[in-house]
C-alpha cells in the first residue's frame, strides 16, 4: 500500500520523487545483465558456445520488447495505476532472475531469462511517463536523469563480477534479485504521480493506428530504432571485446576487465544527464544527433586503438560509453511530447518494444561478425544505426510540428 500524500510530494518535492523513482527502476534493472556480466563463469559451468553466451542477452531483449508490445496493444500504462505495474514487474523480475540459480538446462535458463525480460518491460516504460508526470519543464533533464540510473543498473552487474575472486557467481544473480525486490517496495510504498498527470484513456486498439500514422513521432522513433541499433550490442558485447582485445592492451587480469567494462557502461549516466541538460536548454532533436554522429565515430575509433596504447582505448570506450546512452532519454521525452495525452504511455511502450526487439538483430549480428573476422572491426556494424538517428532528427527539426518538443526548443 503507498503512503498516498508523502510530506515532499507537493509541487515541490518533485526532485526528492524524481531520486526515488529512478532508485525505484534502477534497483531493478540491475537484473537486465545479470547474466552477460557472469556469461565467462556460465560458459566454463555450462560449456555455452558463443551463439548460446549471445542468447543469454538476446533472450532479455526478446522478453522485453514481447512485454512491453503487449503493453502497448493493451494499453495497459494508460489504464492502470504506474505504480503498482511498476512494483509487480520488479518483484516479477526478481523471481525470474532468482530462478538461474536452480535451472537445471540451457533451454531453462534462457527461459528465466526471457521472462526477465517480460518483467522489465513493465519497470523502464512507466517509470519514464511517472516521471513526466513530475516534470512539465524541464522534463529532458529528469528523464536524463533517470536515465543514468537505468545506466548505473544495467553497469551494476559488471561491478560485482569484477570482484570474482571474492563473490561468486551465485552471488550476483542473489543481489541483483534482492535489489529488484527492494525496488519494489521502495515503489510501492512511496510512489506517487505527480501534478502534471495525463489524461486517462479507455481500452481501444485503434489506437495503435493512431500513433503510427503520427508523422512527427515515426521520426522521433526512427532515430530512436537507429539509437537503439547501436546501443545494446555495444553495452552487451563490450566486455567480451575488451577480452579479446586484452592482450594488445596489456592487461590480463579479469577483474580489471571486468572494472573497465563497469567503468564504460557507467559512464553513460554523465552521458545522460549531460544530455538532458543540454537538450532542455539548446534543443532536443539537436542534442539527440550531436550524441549519436559521436557514437557512431566511435564504432570506428574503438577499432583504431584495439591494440591500445591503453589510456586511449579508455578515453575512447568511454566517450563511446558516454554518447551511447547520451541521447536516449530525449527519445522518450519526444514521444510524451509528440502523442496524444491519452496515450503516452502506449507511444512509449511501442517506441521501446520496436526498439529492443531491433537489438536482437544487432546483438546477434556483431556476434556473427566477431566470429567472423574477429573482434577488432565487429562494432563496424552498428555504424548505420546512429547515421540513420542522426538523419531523422534532422528532419524531424525542419517540421511544424516540432515545435511541440521541449516548449520549442526542438
Amino acid at each position: 500500500m503507498a503512503i498516498a500524500n508523502p510530506a515532499w510530494a507537493g509541487a515541490g518535492g518533485r526532485w526528492p520523487m524524481l531520486a526515488l523513482i529512478s532508485v525505484s527502476a534502477f534497483l531493478p534493472m540491475t537484473t537486465w545483465f545479470s547474466a552477460t556480466a557472469i556469461t565467462p563463469q556460465l560458459t566454463r559451468l555450462w560449456g555455452l558456445s558463443p551463439a548460446q553466451g549471445a542468447w543469454i542477452t538476446g533472450a532479455v531483449q526478446i522478453g522485453f520488447a514481447i512485454g512491453a508490445l503487449a503493453s502497448s496493444i493493451a494499453g495497459l500504462l494508460d489504464l492502470v495505476s504506474l505504480r503498482r505495474v511498476m512494483g509487480v514487474s520488479a518483484l516479477m523480475a526478481a523471481a525470474a532472475n532468482f530462478c538461474l540459480l536452480f535451472v537445471p538446462c540451457i533451454p531453462l535458463l534462457l527461459i528465466a531469462r526471457l521472462a526477465t525480460g517480460i518483467a522489465l518491460a513493465g519497470v523502464y516504460p512507466p517509470a519514464i511517463k511517472l516521471v513526466s508526470t513530475w516534470f512539465n519543464q524541464g522534463r529532458g533533464t529528469a528523464l536524463g536523469a533517470m536515465l543514468a540510473a537505468l545506466t548505473l543498473g544495467s553497469a551494476f552487474p559488471h561491478l560485482l563480477s569484477a570482484q570474482a575472486t571474492e563473490l561468486a557467481w551465485q552471488d550476483v544473480i542473489l543481489a541483483t534479485s534482492l535489489a529488484a525486490t527492494l525496488g519494489a517496495v521502495l515503489i510501492l510504498w512511496f510512489g506517487a504521480e505527480g501534478p502534471h498527470s495525463f489524461a486517462r484513456s479507455t481500452f481501444d486498439p485503434r489506437q495503435i493506428k493512431t500513433i503510427l500514422r503520427n508523422q512527427a513521432l515515426a521520426l522521433a522513433n526512427i532515430g530512436y530504432l537507429g539509437h537503439m541499433w547501436e546501443l545494446y550490442a555495444m553495452w552487451g558485447w563490450i566486455l567480451a571485446y575488451i577480452h579479446a582485445g586484452a592482450p594488445g592492451l596489456g592487461v590480463s587480469s579479469p577483474r580489471i576487465l571486468s572494472l573497465l567494462a563497469f567503468v564504460v557502461v557507467a559512464s553513460g549516466g554523465i552521458g545522460s544527464i549531460l544530455g538532458g541538460v543540454a537538450a532542455d536548454r539548446i534543443a532536443r532533436t539537436a542534442t539527440a544527433a550531436a550524441m549519436m554522429a559521436v557514437s557512431g565515430f566511435c564504432t570506428l575509433l574503438i577499432g583504431l586503438v584495439f591494440d591500445g596504447p591503453l589510456w586511449l582505448f579508455v578515453a575512447v570506450a568511454i566517450v563511446w560509453g558516454m554518447t551511447v546512452i547520451g541521447d536516449s532519454a530525449q527519445f522518450s521525452a519526444m514521444a510524451t511530447e509528440l502523442s496524444d495525452p491519452r496515450y503516452v504511455g502506449t507511444a512509449l511502450s511501442l517506441q521501446l518494444s520496436a526498439g529492443i526487439a531491433l537489438t536482437f538483430v544487432s546483438i546477434h549480428l556483431t556476434s556473427f561478425v566477431a566470429e567472423s573476422i574477429g573482434w577488432r572491426w565487429s562494432f563496424l556494424v552498428l555504424t548505420p544505426g546512429p547515421l540513420l538517428g542522426v538523419a531523422a532528427m534532422l528532419l524531424l527539426r525542419r517540421m511544424p510540428t516540432a515545435r511541440q518538443i521541449a516548449n520549442g526548443l526542438r
